[in-house]
């Protein structure tokens, strides 16, 4: 009988469950994250959590500690070179299981466990925190307000083009009056000219005949 031992065995011996969970434990240093059942994320999370802790004091004897749990060179240098300096400063907590449903066959409980200072999308959403706003009439009407000067803008706008249009087209009209008139004058006055030229050539004749006249006389 279990008499309130809530350790979970998990249908393993000891030397059997002891590999299997040093195995995990390597899996999700070296892979920052493992899928697998709730049960054993949860005994995994036992496991791993305070060998991460002593990761954070990088001696000879806490790297001998934790070789002798996990058994892989690789999996020590991996967690005292990058995973300790990144949780340097949390004190506890360094794993997240998510559950993600059922598993097809036995219908277990399935999840993944990963590493907190790992997941760049969780990081990044839990530091971008929106600005609460509270709604109120006042800023309703407000709002309301702005958007019929908004609306309004824009036909105050336009009604200066058209007048600017038309002002425009007004001094268009003036200066075709004006050149047409200037046109007529220029006109008038080179008919004036043409009439005067004819009549000076008249009198130019009249003057010079009567000399001619008079020059055998005073031969005489």
């Amino acid at each position: 009988m279990r008499h309130n031992k809530k350790f979970n065995h998990l249908g393993r011996k000891t030397a059997h469950r002891e590999a299997m969970l040093s195995n995990m434990a390597t899996s999700l240093i070296m892979h920052k994250r493992i899928f697998t059942t709730v049960p054993k994320a949860r005994e995994l999370r036992k496991f791993v959590e305070p060998i991460i802790t002593r990761s954070k004091e990088d001696s000879t004897n806490s790297r001998r500690e934790v070789f002798s749990q996990l058994q892989s060179k690789m999996a020590v240098t991996e967690l005292f070179q990058t995973v300790s300096q990144k949780v340097g400063d949390r004190p506890g907590g360094y794993t997240r299981i998510i559950k993600t449903g059922f598993r097809l066959g036995d219908n277990a409980a399935t999840c993944f466990i990963e590493l907190v200072d790992f997941n760049e999308n969780m990081l990044g959403d839990g530091g971008a925190k929106k600005a609460k706003t509270r709604r109120s009439r006042r800023k309703a009407t407000g709002e309301a307000a702005t958007a019929v000067d908004t609306a309004a803008a824009p036909k105050a706008k336009k009604e200066p083009k058209a007048a600017k249009a038309k002002t425009a087209k007004v001094t268009e009209t003036v200066e075709e009056v004006q050149t047409t008139e200037e046109v007529k004058n220029e006109v008038e006055n080179v008919q004036t000219t043409a009439d005067v030229q004819p009549e000076t050539v008249e009198n130019k004749e009249e003057t010079a005949a009567p000399e001619a006249d008079a020059a055998p006389e005073e031969k005489a």
